[in-house]
């Protein structure tokens, strides 16, 4: 089983000359080994092929039922019992007609959990069937460069004509969206268009429940229930990515060129959003709403992750700015204790890909309670951005490797603008709000300034990378500091790494101190700046030595450590987004002494689509 891509699917299908499925992913059942990997058989005789990305969650279920009917298994895999019960399915067919999209869709019927799946069949000839959540279709029609128009290639919900839905009959002709009478040379099937954009930048975003049957080179589109307020078209959408943003280009890695670009990231993120000439911020996908998040009785930021990080980091100012009080959510826990959510509330989901499991389900449960849902995503056209009712685009650019580094950093950014934008007609905070809006201006300026430590960096991590732990400490602001960058440790580096919250130190860490634990501090001249220099007195007293990220210009901090990493002052608020740099790329550079693969971590993927 390979484990070389950073999408959990790229799914090729050709029909020009030949129709192949193939799927690189992370096993979720079963170690990495061929008998484990993709497809998945239902027999020796192959008569139906599967591949899935995600999860099944009831396979125990149907495992038991397919056993007690005699069937076999091979497999230590959730995805054998899908191959299973769709030949169960097509051996108790009730007639020798039932055609394949059909078939599919009882056999989904059946299953319970996250999934993707693409069936091919030596029964149907030709023909493949894909169950689809979080996926896209990449398009590209003969004697045509990747990027030409296809106004032709759109796929329309069934009117008054349902004769276009002949060539898949159903028994419910209402819920098919019917195909169109062009073939395409080729379709590519994934779940991030990074793995697409050197064939084509002509995508069609499929939804939950849709079913795409490709028979002789033509696709069609079908829904196995029809909802309230489906869109009835699936259109093609132009790319706004070229290849060299996903190449690395002079770098090493996909996640040392990410780290490098968020100069330009950030500036992205603010781009056309911000007018520093007269304090003003505008974010178009929140005009329409703003005012009602404006009289909401409580803002919830739910995320997972990284992206729960940026929740996290952003918190104490945005309840400054709003005046509102703000609760920072994983998503899982978030749905474990079966929130309480109601009507006046407003939901932030923020997640990198859009396509995160545990986030959408928590979108979708409390979109039932009636609250507003806002997403900050960086990926147009995702599930989040689809099914909230308004949010931010980050534009921070393809993030390819594991680790966030660039999308995290605009995630901070983008809530402080909406914190921003909340505030605006409020004379009290108008100091505030230009001093933030000025620290902004700078700052892609400080964050080159701060990756120009590199070099710094690089020395200290040939100290580190034989540790086997490293504790980061901070508080206020930099918590959410302290968090993310003792992640990126555990992502990449493999060694454990905890971040604590430097005002709990006595109540329990403490006991983890001694000449040599690693710790890293970060102590910024800001409101919590004493309380840190306490801490840090604690840990010195325990014969720690300390590696404290201070102000650069902080000459008692300096003074007193035996050793720091010195990043330039900005505003409090934003001053996290440059004390998680170093960490960022003290992580990286851990990692490559180490001899780990930087973007692709073991056991973890980049779009997280199981629960």
């Amino acid at each position: 089983m390979c484990q070389g891509l950073q999408q959990d699917i790229d799914l090729d299908v050709e029909f020009d000359v030949h129709l192949g499925i193939a799927h690189t992913r992370w096993a979720t059942h079963g170690v990495p080994s061929p008998v484990n990997s993709h497809p998945q058989r239902s027999d020796k005789s192959n008569e139906f092929i599967v591949i899935h990305n995600g999860i099944i969650t009831n396979y125990k279920d149907l495992r038991k039922f397919l056993e007690s009917k005699g069937y076999e298994f091979e497999s230590e895999t959730d995805t054998e019992t899908i191959a299973k019960l769709v030949k169960y399915m097509y051996d108790n067919r009730e007639s020798d007609d039932i055609n394949f999209a059909t078939l599919v869709e009882r056999v989904t019927q059946q299953l319970e959990g996250a999934f993707a799946l693409v069936f091919k069949s030596v029964h149907y000839p030709g023909e493949a069937i894909k169950f689809f959540i979080d996926l896209l279709i990449a398009v590209v029609q003969e004697g045509k460069s990747h990027s030409c128009a296809l106004p032709f290639f759109s796929v329309f919900s069934a009117g008054k004509d349902k004769k276009s839905c002949s060539a898949l009959p159903r028994t419910d002709q209402d819920t098919c969206l019917f195909p169109v009478d062009e073939k395409a040379v080729e379709y590519y099937f994934a779940s991030d268009a990074s793995a697409v954009i050197e064939h084509t930048n002509r995508v069609i975003f499929l939804e939950d429940d849709d079913v795409a049957a490709v028979m002789d080179g033509r696709l069609s589109i079908h829904r196995i229930k029809r909802k309230t307020g489906d869109y009835p078209a699936r259109a093609i959408q132009t790319l706004q990515m070229e290849l060299q943003q996903i190449m690395k280009g002079n770098y090493s890695s996909f996640m040392q060129k990410e780290i490098f670009e968020q100069p330009e990231s950030v500036v992205n993120t603010m781009r056309g959003r911000i007018n520093f000439d007269n304090n003003t911020v505008t974010l178009g996908g929140l005009k329409d709403h703003i005012k009602e998040i404006q009289r909401c009785r409580r803002l919830i930021l739910i995320a997972c992750g990284t992206s729960y990080h940026a929740g996290v980091a952003t918190r104490q100012v945005l309840e400054e700015l709003t005046e509102l009080p703000v609760m920072v959510e994983l998503a899982s826990d978030f749905l474990d204790r079966n929130t309480p959510v109601f009507r006046d509330d407003v939901c932030f989901f923020i997640s990198q890909s859009g396509e995160t499991a545990d986030s959408l389900l928590a979108l979708r449960y409390c979109k039932e309670r009636g609250a507003l849902t806002v997403g900050i995503t960086n990926t147009v056209g995702s599930s989040i951005s689809r099914e909230t009712d308004c949010g931010v685009h980050i534009n921070a650019g393809p993030e390819v490797g594991v680790a966030s580094t660039k999308a995290y950093t605009s995630q901070f950014v983008a809530l402080i603008m909406f914190a921003l934008l909340m505030c605006d007609d409020r004379i009290s905070m108008q100091p505030r709000r230009r001093e933030i809006i000025q620290g902004l201006r700078v700052l892609p300026d400080l964050i080159k300034e701060v990756l120009s430590l590199d070099d710094e960096i690089q020395k200290l991590a040939t100290e580190l990378y034989q540790q086997k732990s490293v504790l980061i400490m901070g508080r206020g602001y930099h918590y959410a500091t302290c968090l993310e960058g003792a992640l990126k440790i555990k992502e990449i580096t493999y060694m454990h790494s905890e971040g604590i919250l430097a005002g709990e130190l006595k109540h329990g860490p403490l006991a983890l101190v001694d000449k040599l634990m690693p710790v890293i501090m970060i102590i910024m001249r800001d409101h919590t700046y004493t309380k840190c220099q306490n801490a840090l007195q604690q840990v010195v007293a325990r014969q720690g030595r300390p590696i404290v990220v201070c102000d650069k210009d902080d000459y008692e901090t300096i003074k007193n450590s035996s050793r720091t990493i010195k990043v330039p002052h900005c505003v409090d608020c934003l001053q996290g987004i440059l004390s998680v740099i170093p960490l960022q790329l003290l992580s990286f550079h851990l990692a490559v002494l180490r001899g780990y693969d930087v973007d692709c971590p073991r056991n973890l993927a980049k779009s997280v689509t199981v629960e």
